[in-house]
């Protein structure tokens, strides 16, 4: 059985850490977003060195385990845990976003692009008004899988005392000495947030294929 006095003797410790890692993955989740479709259609503009530039800035982060980027800002660049963290989700998140829209992008027929710019649309507007929102309702669900990646790998933190849940967890268990208990809870916690945003995804999927 589950001893309920640890999670409520330490109530103010999991909320913290639930908390920041909230904060933490918010943050994060527009950063990626924005930067993956930066990076996405510089892979497919028609100037080659762009696609050379987008391309190995996927590859590289894609390879490379996160812990090594979270390294990177804070042992690197001197930055605290919670910032050092932050950056790196995002940079290493963007990566798959990426690829994921630049996927719906590729997707979208073509002759859409021509008919857009004979109309008089420049390139920016035809890909804003025009790609962008079909590739997004095509990838919704690898999108989706990303952002609950995310919120999964936001744990990454606490090696760098980011001050979030799993933090706060190590904490209560070096404190009370126990660990099943301790991180049973702080499963639980992230449940909180993964379940409601597959939910959200699911619904949102289901919601974009009735309009289409």
């Amino acid at each position: 059985m589950l001893d309920f006095s640890i999670l409520t003797d330490h109530l103010d410790m999991y909320l913290e850490g639930f908390k920041i890692t909230i904060t933490a993955s918010l943050i994060a989740l527009v950063a990626s977003l924005v930067i993956g479709i930066l990076i996405a259609v510089i892979r497919i503009v028609p100037f080659k060195p762009l696609n050379a530039l987008g391309a190995a800035y996927v590859e590289f982060i894609r390879n490379i385990p996160l812990l090594i980027i979270v390294f990177f800002f804070f042992l690197g660049l001197r930055l605290d845990g919670l910032m050092a963290g932050t950056i790196a989700l995002s940079i290493y998140t963007s990566s798959f976003i990426a690829e994921a829209i630049r996927a719906g992008i590729l997707s979208v027929p073509k002759g859409q692009m021509e008919a857009a710019r004979s109309s008089g649309l420049s390139y920016v507007q035809t890909m804003r008004l025009i790609i962008l929102p079909q590739a997004f309702k095509i990838v919704i669900p690898p999108l989706g899988n990303q952002f609950i990646n995310l919120v999964k790998n936001s744990s990454i933190l606490s090696v760098v005392a980011g001050l979030d849940l799993m933090y706060q967890g190590d904490l209560i268990s070096s404190r009370t000495f126990v660990v099943f208990d301790v991180y049973i809870f702080v499963a639980i916690f992230y449940l909180l947030l993964t379940i409601p945003l597959s939910l959200g995804v699911g619904y949102l999927e289901k919601r974009l294929a009735k309009s289409n």
